[in-house]
């Protein structure tokens, strides 16, 4: 530093004879000091870039942009310092960070006619589905011949939900405390509390690819259970091999009933759902694609069975006229003092509300189905991701996906499921200690044997909700959002 800031003639001072006169010898000392100053200042500035700064900012490798922000200028014998800007940070790899705007959780609105009713209803305070003059006159009546337009069944009962539909399912059926009633491992908490408030015992049976019951665990259970009743569940719409299901019924004498709460849209070459089984239970709780809050319906072709379950419901004594899909009065003869009255009747209200909606199923199915398949081929291309094809024979209802995510730690899976929350896509885990359908968590009857099948596909896969209400441009979202997500988990 001392050698580039001394000019030449300071050098030859420097080192010049001793018998240069004194007044050239004084000035040469001045010179030097002033040099000397400034030289260790410089070297102060070099040393501090050097000890603080990143490596990419040091003094010696600084740009003629950055350099020109330091300066030093000898003055009377000192040095003033124009102090440099902090050096910019490296730039960081930048990555990706979408984020959901819109609510998951979002349930599909009930149309205009829907509400207008209900409020006139309300105000009417015409709510009770038998204070009509005939069956023609009642909302309730109506909708449930609404609804075996739609699924071609012959007799239905509206009551005040799924699970209450189950339970009238198997009492109508006969089972009997203590009776044993196989079902699938995965399914939601209603199917067993089901079971459970009809007094049976809920019999496990596995789950294989797709989410749907097992049939070769199934025929196993059948045979050591000695079960009589099969509740299968169509659990996220995935309908099982329904024939071979119902051949190993007729083959061991088993009865059998389909929750098909999920499953309202869904068809089996070309036939609603509902129609393997001699009972079919269906919902229209918010996230179902009926969206009445609470409620559910009873299907059958039995005609004693129709009537049984119109009995437990509700309508005592005489009431059985205000129905339209009921069998004739005939059919019911004492049933109304035999069986017990549950009370779970819909109400008005909630028919109304439920009305507009059926017509719109077809059309609201297609919608969903395009965007599902879209999503699907996008999500099998990403690594870890696996979501298996239904079968052939399936007309399916796509408004949720399910992914399994394989090769993946439960920690990566967890921090996979935080990184799309932090995103605002709260993904559900079907095997988490919380999770309703997890049966581990069903206590309250719990399994009698080790389901290891079921145990290691709801422990891999994640539950995705696909509002109807959604546009395109948030369905991107979603697929950045998992992908990022599964991104930083793995790194």
């Amino acid at each position: 530093v001392l050698l580039h800031s001394a000019p030449r003639r300071f050098c030859r001072q420097v080192f010049a004879s001793p018998q240069r006169d004194d007044r050239r010898a004084k000035r040469s000392s001045k010179m030097l000091r002033n040099h000397c100053r400034t030289a260790l200042v410089l070297v102060a500035i070099a040393a501090t870039s050097t000890s603080f700064a990143p490596t990419s900012h040091k003094l010696s490798q600084a740009s003629p942009r950055s350099t020109r922000f330091l300066s030093a200028a000898a003055n009377n014998g000192g040095v003033t310092m124009v102090a440099a800007p902090p050096a910019p940070a490296p730039a960081a790899a930048t990555t990706a960070f979408t984020v959901m705007k819109k609510n998951i959780k979002q349930a599909d609105p009930v149309p205009q006619s829907g509400i207008d009713q209900a409020v006139e209803l309300m105000q009417k305070g015409a709510m009770y589905r038998y204070n009509v003059p005939d069956a023609e006159s009642s909302v309730v009546s109506i909708c449930e011949k609404e609804i075996t337009e739609y699924t071609g069944h012959k007799y239905c009962v509206a009551l005040n939900s799924c699970g209450s539909a189950l339970f009238l399912a198997l009492l109508c059926a006969g089972v009997q405390p203590g009776d044993k009633v196989l079902t699938n491992a995965f399914t939601f908490t209603a199917v067993p509390s089901a079971i459970q408030h009809a007094q049976g015992k809920a019999v496990y049976v596995e789950t294989e690819e797709g989410f749907r019951i097992d049939p070769d665990d199934l025929e196993k259970k059948m045979i050591s259970s000695g079960a009589k009743y099969l509740m299968v569940s169509h659990m996220r719409g995935k309908l099982a091999s329904m024939d071979r299901i119902v051949e190993l019924c007729e083959k061991h004498g088993v009865y059998l009933i389909e929750d098909a709460a999920h499953s309202l849209g869904v068809e089996w070459k070309g036939k609603h759902s509902g129609h393997h089984g001699k009972i079919a239970a269906i919902s229209s709780q918010s996230y179902k694609m009926l969206n009445s809050g609470e409620g559910g319906f009873f299907l059958t072709n039995d005609p004693v069975v129709g009537a049984k379950a119109a009995v437990y419901a509700g309508a005592y004594e005489g009431l059985s006229v205000k129905h339209i899909t009921v069998p004739g009065k005939e059919v019911f003869g004492d049933l109304p003092n035999l069986l017990p009255n549950y009370s779970l009747r819909m109400h008005a209200v909630t028919a109304a509300i439920i009305r507009p909606q059926i017509t719109t199923l077809n059309e609201r199915r297609e919608k969903y189905n395009e965007r599902y398949y879209k999503l699907v081929a996008r999500f099998n291309k990403l690594p870890h991701v696996y979501i298996p094809d239904q079968y052939p024979e399936v007309t399916i209802v796509g408004d949720s996906i399910q992914l399994t995510l394989q090769d993946m730690s439960p920690a990566q899976i967890e921090k996979m499921m935080d990184a799309c929350r932090a995103r605002n896509l709260p993904v559900e885990l079907f095997g988490d200690p919380s999770n309703a359908r997890y049966f581990k968590n069903w206590k309250f009857a719990p399994a009698d044997c080790a389901l290891p099948q079921t145990e290691a596909l709801i422990k891999s896969t994640i539950d995705i909700r696909m509002p109807l209400m959604w546009e395109d441009s948030d369905f991107e979202d979603m697929y950045n959002v998992v992908k990022e997500s599964l991104t930083e988990a793995m790194a």
